[in-house]
């Protein structure tokens, strides 16, 4: 009986600060394009990048975390973890993502893309094994990048279609991606339909190779863009970003761009000690700015 009242009294203690959770899964039966796919997902939390990682994603879902109802603004942010198309960091570029938005009142959707198939169960080591040619690399990824983003498209749909399900604006759903996770909102950002095009985009430190997205044209009705990334990238990746809001200002669309000095490729929400911890806090006060925090009107 105590320990009844001592899990009631947690249970109060805690219950405020508990993101409501659904798995949704993008199609029914097996995904287009990769029903051959036999694998089952998994998790891996022993690993080079010391952090937990899924991979094997063969059947596509999206994880929503929901702000409280006193909390809750109408935004919502879908968030595609990166990893290389090989895995997906899935705390510091995932949940720890959608904790953090919550708490400004904005609904995150988690997005599990399809990635390449590992043979073992330490896919880090076998990606970080082929790191050494970004042109082979790019080679084996290029068959399963398309299917990634149409999970990204139908993410889109999805979130739009149940808006009012989940208490949200309909015109007020971004679409934020990490690396590999920024290529999948970058291939959303360039090529979309009504029912797909996302509110906002915020690609960080993404990866934008021709052999990743062959088009990258700038949409005439390109929504704003928010950017993000390190100069000391290791993968060398920052010109990808600048080049991304050369190419908004170019076409006179709104961007804000911040390219740190020190912080290196995957920062995501990790606490380094550098100015880089704090970038969430900047993409806040963009979100404030173009007003995504403010409380949608019914």
């Amino acid at each position: 009986m105590k320990l009844s009242f001592l899990a009631i009294g947690l249970g109060l203690l805690i219950g405020p600060f508990v993101q409501a959770q659904r798995v949704i899964k993008l199609y029914d039966g097996k995904a287009p394009g990769s029903e051959s796919w036999t694998w089952e997902e998994a998790e891996n939390t022993t690993n080079m990048f010391k952090t937990r990682v899924v991979y094997n994603v063969s059947t596509p879902t999206l994880t929503a975390y929901l702000p409280s109802p006193d909390r809750a603004n109408g935004t919502a942010v879908i968030v595609a973890p990166g990893g290389a198309f090989h895995t997906l960091s899935i705390d510091s570029e995932g949940v720890d993502v959608a904790k953090w938005l919550n708490e400004k009142g904005v609904a995150a959707f988690v997005l599990k893309y399809r990635v390449v198939h590992s043979l073992t169960n330490d896919p880090v080591g076998e990606l970080m094994a082929k790191m050494a040619d970004f042109k082979k690399l790019d080679e084996e990824n290029a068959p399963v990048i398309p299917l990634a983003i149409a999970d990204g498209r139908r993410a889109m749909e999805y979130v739009r279609q149940h808006a009012k399900e989940f208490n949200l604006s309909p015109n007020r759903i971004g679409f934020m991606g990490f690396s590999a996770g920024g290529t999948v909102t970058m291939g959303v950002g360039f090529d979309y339909t009504a029912a797909n095009r996302p509110d906002f985009l915020a690609p960080i430190y993404p990866y934008l190779g021709e052999m990743a997205i062959a088009k990258q044209v700038v949409p005439v009705d390109a929504p704003p863009l928010f950017v993000c990334a390190a100069s000391d990238d290791q993968l060398g990746l920052a010109p990808h970003s600048t080049k991304l809001y050369n190419d908004w200002l170019a076409a006179k669309k709104t961007a804000e761009l911040h390219i740190y000095q020190k912080g290196g490729h995957g920062f995501g929400m990790r606490k380094q000690n550098l100015p880089t911890d704090t970038w969430i806090d900047r993409f806040g006060d963009w979100l404030n700015l173009n007003g995504f925090l403010t409380k949608a009107k019914p």
